[in-house]
């Protein structure tokens, strides 16, 4: 599958899709979208995935210098705030993205505030016993959810926490933020580097009593989206608490992990154990995550030979989507340009196997915009 020939026309396909989807006049937020049509499958309170869509408004607007994106990120951003109290540690994918980002990008004051009573409630969940901030019966996977659920993927309470802790000097929110990231690392990072998705602990205790997956092949296998976000959210942690290096293993044994299981292509499919035939998914989505990750952590980790091989991986890859799997500006594509073709939703319950993933879509923009230097690597 042809792509864009260059990373700046990736990004001009990425921007042109920004404003057709925003010119669609959409009244629920993007979730996956059809890659042939570019019709968007919505959902109405952004679930914990509309963050990304506003996300993607917040950061095109910085990138492509377009004021009208940032006027809808706005519009969008407020649409948010009834899901300032929702039960779920996924407040943080749409309070950091969907509203910090704005504060970061554009020193817009009313998406900061949001996010800051966001990351005030959020941070108001830690829970002492267990040692972070739990799943919570408003999560995505609130059917199997109790007391002391957590998964890796609550590492995205972190970057809200620490945006919070750093605006307003809040040493809890950054003392909570430093537990939630250690106590999630220690339950769900292996020994080798894998990464374990979730973790039943005993509410009262905070002892582990099992660990598995909701979303890859078995308990025991390495999910992809599982093994990316580790990456992504270690690394944003140790960005901003450099001092403890124990984050810093965790986030080089999670890279090291996948650089040397990801195939040749540098494409992951939806689960590094699944049984591999010309028929199992890739996921470009969890591949953008890590891809973005392994640039921003190149350039904190101290020795120089790391921190080539995951600037050469990261590079390799986000070339990679953009390539093969990006939806072209070209006269004879019939599909929309600038769409990331091939995301793994949900392999399990069969929902979107093979479509555009808002979030796969977001880490493709930002990786691409740090790449080409549009955006200051590790900025956001």
């Amino acid at each position: 599958m042809a792509g864009a020939k260059t990373l700046e026309e990736a990004l001009d396909a990425m921007a042109a899709h920004i404003r057709a989807t925003v010119a669609s006049d959409l009244t629920g937020f993007p979730h996956y979208g059809d890659t042939d049509t570019g019709a968007w499958t919505t959902t109405p309170d952004g679930f914990w995935t509309g963050g990304y869509w506003n996300a993607m408004l917040w950061l095109g607007g910085a990138v492509f210098d377009d004021p009208d994106l940032v006027a809808e990120a706005r519009r969008w951003t407020e649409r948010l705030r009834p899901r300032i109290g929702s039960e779920s540690v996924f407040r943080g994918f749409l309070f950091y993205y969907g509203a910090a980002l704005g504060d970061i990008l554009h020193g817009d004051a009313a998406s900061g505030a949001l996010a800051l009573r966001a990351a005030e409630r959020l941070g108001g969940d830690f829970d002492p016993r267990l040692g972070l901030i739990p799943l919570g019966a408003e999560a995505e996977e609130a059917h199997t959810v109790g007391a002391g659920e957590a998964n890796i993927d609550g590492l995205a309470a972190v970057p809200l926490l620490l945006f919070a802790a750093g605006r307003t000097g809040d040493a809890t929110l950054r003392e909570r933020a430093l537990r939630h990231t250690l106590r999630s690392a220690a339950l769900c990072v292996r020994d080798d580097g894998s990464v374990v998705q979730s973790v039943t602990l005993d509410p009262e205790t905070g002892e582990p009593i099992r660990s598995y997956t909701h979303k890859g092949v078995s308990d025991s296998s390495t999910w992809t989206r599982a093994q990316a976000w580790a990456m992504q959210f270690l690394t944003h942690a140790l960005r901003h608490m450099p001092e403890e290096r124990t984050i810093g293993e965790y986030a080089c044994r999670a890279t090291d992990w996948w650089i040397d299981n990801v195939p040749a292509d540098r494409v992951a499919y939806w689960d590094f154990d699944a049984p591999i035939d010309q028929d199992t998914r890739k996921d470009t989505s969890g591949t953008a995550i890590a891809a973005t990750a392994m640039l921003k952590l190149s350039t904190v980790v101290e020795d120089a030979d790391t921190a080539a091989r995951y600037r050469t991986c990261a590079g390799e890859t986000l070339r990679t989507l953009a390539a093969r799997h990006l939806t072209p500006v070209a006269p004879r594509d019939r599909r929309p340009p600038g769409i990331l073709t091939d995301g793994c939703f949900d392999q399990r319950e069969g929902v979107a196997l093979a479509n555009q993933l808002i979030w796969g879509s977001y880490y493709l923009l930002e990786g691409l915009a740090m790449l080409t230097g549009r955006l200051e690597i590790g900025r956001l």
